[in-house]
């Protein structure tokens, strides 16, 4: 059975992604409130971002930065 969250992104219900996908507090929220259709809109926008911007995402102080963006596009800064 699939799981349904009311996703942030899309602004209704829809199906839920399977695990966290990031660590800690920011990615249970990221699973209780964010839709795999909206998780991809994010990895779209986090592509673009990491093109614009020259991040090099192996490197841990981009991390940082990332979260940030990440929390802006789902929770607008909340």
């Amino acid at each position: 059975m699939k799981r349904i969250v009311q996703c942030v992104v899309l602004g209704r219900e829809a199906e839920g992604l399977e695990y966290a996908p990031h660590p800690g507090e920011l990615g249970e929220r990221i699973y209780n409130e964010v839709s795999r259709e909206g998780w991809d809109r994010w990895m779209q926008q986090l592509t673009v971002i990491i093109n614009e911007n020259g991040i090099n995402t192996a490197d841990p102080r981009a991390i940082p930065f990332i979260e940030e963006q990440m929390t802006r596009f789902f929770f607008g800064g909340r």
